[in-house]
């Protein structure tokens, strides 16, 4: 998957002292991650957007808090990757070339499918960040490293609330 060195412009070419083949490598895995992010955004406010049902207020509450702390790393992301020297994501295009999460167009999708499928995304991104974490653990990249514990955590608490929402009544019950 590594591709050859992007070429970058003499004035975004931001000190470090990361070697050259660590900012690709970093570049490249939070650029995925950052795609993902944005899809994931999108999707959680499209089921936001069309939650329906008995538990609406609760789920589109807890669908709109979710897609903020989402679209909260979007920045961040963006900026370590730039901070290192690299350049990152430019259009919805370049979101759809790497994307790894699956976008959802369907007309209708039951309110316990929708949170089901977002804990799957949400369980895909933290394993995801997970590989990231090793690429920059390799890289010698602790500050990225150390923004994707943050975000693995919170991708987790994103999966668990999801996971609790759709449980069954009476399931794992004593």
């Amino acid at each position: 998957m590594s591709k050859a060195p992007q070429k970058v412009s003499p004035d975004l070419d931001t000190p470090t002292d990361l070697s050259s083949q660590a900012v690709n490598k970093v570049s490249e895995a939070l650029n995925v991650l950052l795609a993902d992010a944005f899809a994931l955004y999108l999707k959680t406010k499209n089921f936001h957007w069309h939650i329906s049902g008995r538990h609406f207020r609760d789920y589109h509450l807890l669908l709109d808090e979710q897609s903020d702390q989402i679209f909260a790393t979007t920045d961040q992301l963006a900026e370590r990757v730039r901070k290192i020297g690299g350049t990152t994501l430019k259009s919805i295009g370049q979101i759809a070339k790497l994307q790894t999460i699956k976008d959802n167009n369907e007309d209708y999708v039951p309110p316990r499918e929708m949170l089901r499928e977002l804990m799957q995304d949400n369980k895909h991104v933290a394993a995801a960040m997970r590989k990231a974490h090793d690429v920059c653990d390799e890289a010698g990249d602790v500050a990225s490293a150390s923004i994707l514990e943050n975000f693995i955590d919170e991708t987790e608490r994103r999966t668990w609330f999801l996971f609790e929402a759709t449980r069954q009544e009476g399931a794992n019950e004593a």
